[in-house]
């Protein structure tokens, strides 16, 4: 990519930070001052498309990626905001920018940086090679957006005091660790084998981040892997014997390894509490604020629950992944808010929007959102 191209993308990116519906609180009220953030595909708002400039462009910097709330592509992975957009908004704050290319443009990071990669594990690539396996991504885990992090951090002038007054979002991360494995063929006890690693891992980085100053950490854990339909199609020979899923056909056994990473994650958060009192560390269940809407769609408007809105090959799933949204001939629906996936493998804004209400308002998080900070705007009283 050129350099104009490249800068040209950047300030797209950064123009998708800002919008009439963000820094709605006034500032003496909020609860926090900034957000800061790691994680994958799910909480990316930029930084993958940043990272990998070089033609051809990454999915997610390409038409019709962003047409629901932007109207362009930004580097999110779905068609419009994702969780973490709904949370800046409803605590006050601007949409919170890729911190990848922000020096080069001047960009403030004081209200928010994000640097969630998408494709991100929790584990470094050199874990896996001394494994013997060979992923093909090799800069986006955990420990370099830690790097990222510890590189944006000396240059605040009080980073104590900006951290105190920051929400940390420390994921959704690693759900590639154990996907990777099963897509690379090792078995499904070598990703449940990673398990103590990856929590090991997140919580080292959960500790060393309070230690620097933190005091509020909002931690994800994984959603339904076994119910997107990338992984439904590729393994519908062998689905679920869950009754919660059989009518829908979920692969349970892909479920099964969200489920057991989400409990030794929130071991790990109790034990981290227990030496940390002075801190909230607030667990975000992503699995059951999901299932609810693939087990009841129509409570929430969606229609479709396993076709992708955007995609190719047509039949209950419409996902061919030769043919990824974007590129021709892959179509895209009309009315993405009636679709639960957008392009086989992530949400639509509709669903995540579904979810941060179901965070903010709901009983989605341990402890409840409300009892941590109760300025922040209800999905009740917030136009979105």
């Amino acid at each position: 990519m050129s350099a104009p191209a490249f800068v040209y993308l950047i300030s797209i990116l950064f123009a998708s930070s800002f919008s009439p519906f963000s820094a709605t609180t006034n500032s003496a009220s909020r609860c926090f001052e900034s957000i800061i953030s790691f994680g994958d595909s799910l909480d990316d708002t930029g930084n993958q498309v940043l990272l990998y400039p070089s033609p051809p462009p990454e999915d997610a910097a390409r038409s019709p990626f962003g047409r629901t709330f932007f109207h362009h592509p930004t580097g999110r992975y779905t068609d419009g905001r994702v969780v973490l957009d709904f949370l800046a908004q409803s605590f006050g704050l601007p949409l919170v920018p890729p911190y990848l290319g922000g020096e080069k443009c001047g960009r403030n990071f004081s209200e928010g940086v994000n640097f969630a990669v998408a494709g991100a594990a929790a584990l470094d690539y050199e874990f896996y090679e001394k494994m013997g396996v060979y992923i093909t991504q090799k800069n986006e885990s955990l420990g370099i957006q830690w790097d990222w992090f510890k590189r944006f951090l000396s240059t605040i002038s009080d980073s104590r005091k900006f951290l105190e007054k920051s929400l940390i979002v420390m994921g959704e991360i690693g759900a590639n660790d154990y996907f990777s494995l099963v897509h690379l063929g090792r078995s499904l006890e070598d990703a449940h084998s990673l398990a103590p690693s990856v929590i090991n891992f997140i919580g080292s980085k959960i500790q060393d981040i309070i230690d620097l100053g933190a005091l509020t950490i909002l931690v994800p854990g994984i959603p339904l892997r076994g119910c997107i339909p990338s992984l439904v199609a590729k393994y519908s020979n062998n689905r679920t014997t869950d009754k919660d899923y059989e009518k829908l056909g979920c692969v349970d056994w892909l479920n099964e390894l969200s489920r057991y990473h989400n409990e030794l994650l929130q071991q790990e958060l109790n034990r981290i509490q227990t030496l940390n009192p002075h801190v909230s560390i607030i667990y975000a269940d992503y699995y059951n604020n999901m299932k609810r809407i693939y087990v009841s769609p129509d409570e929430f408007g969606f229609k479709q629950v396993f076709r992708a809105c955007c995609g190719a090959g047509g039949g209950p799933y419409n996902f061919d992944v030769t043919t990824p949204c974007g590129v021709p001939p892959a179509t895209c629906c009309d009315d993405p808010s009636s679709y639960v996936s957008w392009e086989g493998n992530h949400f639509t804004e509709a669903v995540y929007k579904v979810m941060a209400q179901g965070f903010l308002d709901g009983p989605y998080t341990i402890p409840q959102m409300k009892t941590i900070c109760p300025h922040f705007q209800s999905f009740t009283t917030l136009s979105y």
